[in-house]
């Protein structure tokens, strides 16, 4: 099929091209009567903007980055992102604003993919995941000034909003409960112990044991992969002083972990507790299906374009909470 042009546009119009031109970019030259029959009949035509031409004429991209410094195989079985993305899609396609996804093994590669993408006018801004304590890539966003979210917690010395949810409440919360089904051996398989919210929430889960009186049977820091996640939990099983508890940071390890219990023989919830960290649908297709801390991270996509894209139109920088997870128990839990 031939691509409809504005001359085809101005054919059928009878007018010249000069005043399509002037209707399709609403500038000055044609009557408002004109206007409106020209955009009638460019609708009824099938008419789309040139997305090239558009930017170059407002000197935006309509397009907005994420770069995911993570392994290609571990973000193809994580449902995190997959709804993350999903929910920030949902947003960008209300402005026919397209996202460009890079995914990069490390944040060098994730600052050089940055720095490319802006010196080619390739994206308006970004939205920058997986945040470290003391991130490289935040100081360069602000000297080369960047619009951009963080998806984490806000800073308190930098511009740049933020979408977040409260970590540490949510950690609390598990520990809480499973300290009121009587368990006091309780273990940890954390995620990256580089990023920021893997430590806040370790970090909450000690403080959550202290209250109670209790220590930590071991905190074992994790890729977030299924592979990590089962080889944790046979060291952690094989131990002579064994926890009777263990919160997982993902839902791929927790299924991971019930599917090694199962092989050495440990009976779950009756022998051994667990809780994923994140909720998805493998949480309900494992036996037992798995207790878990849930959120809407479609809605939590969603968010963090909304912010970006106010961002982008001028709005004045406002971070967003978001809801904290919320415990789901389920059968993968009972009393010690």
């Amino acid at each position: 099929m031939k691509r409809l042009t504005i001359s085809d546009i101005a054919e059928r119009a009878g007018v010249s091209i000069g005043a399509v031109s002037f209707a399709l970019n609403g500038r000055p030259g044609v009557s408002e009567a004109t206007r409106s029959r020209i955009l009638s009949i460019a609708a009824e035509m099938g008419w789309r903007p040139n997305a090239a031409a558009r930017g170059l004429s407002e000197s935006r991209a309509h397009t907005v980055g994420l770069v995911i410094a993570r392994s290609a195989d571990t973000l193809g079985v994580e449902p995190f992102f997959m709804k993350f993305i999903a929910g920030l899609e949902s947003e960008l396609a209300l402005t026919r604003t397209a996202l460009l996804l890079q995914v990069v093994p490390d944040h060098p590669r994730s600052i050089e993919a940055i720095c490319d993408w802006w010196a080619e006018r390739r994206v308006d801004g970004l939205i920058v995941m997986d945040l470290w304590a003391d991130d490289a890539r935040l100081p360069l966003l602000e000297s080369m000034r960047i619009p951009a979210v963080l998806v984490g917690r806000p800073r308190p010395d930098g511009g740049m909003p933020a979408v977040w949810s409260d970590d540490a409440a949510a950690v609390t919360e598990a520990v809480d409960f499973l300290v009121g089904l009587g368990h006091q051996r309780i273990a940890r398989v954390a995620g990256l112990p580089a990023l920021e919210h893997t430590q806040v929430r370790t970090a909450a889960f000690h403080a959550a044991m202290a209250r109670h009186g209790l220590a930590p049977v071991a905190v074992v820091d994790t890729d977030y992969t299924w592979a990590a996640g089962a080889e944790a939990t046979r060291a952690l099983l094989a131990a002579a002083d064994r926890p009777t508890a263990i919160t997982f940071d993902n839902d791929v390890m927790a299924t991971a972990g019930v599917s090694v219990a199962r092989q050495l023989g440990v009976g779950v919830p009756h022998e051994l507790s667990i809780i994923a960290g994140d909720d998805s649908q493998l949480c309900e297709m494992v036996f037992p299906t798995l207790t878990a801390l849930s959120r809407d991270v479609q809605a939590y996509g969603a968010h963090t374009a909304r912010t970006l894209l106010r961002l982008l139109n001028g709005g004045a920088p406002q971070s967003f909470q978001d809801a904290t997870a919320r415990l789901v128990p389920r059968e993968s839990t009972a009393p010690c």
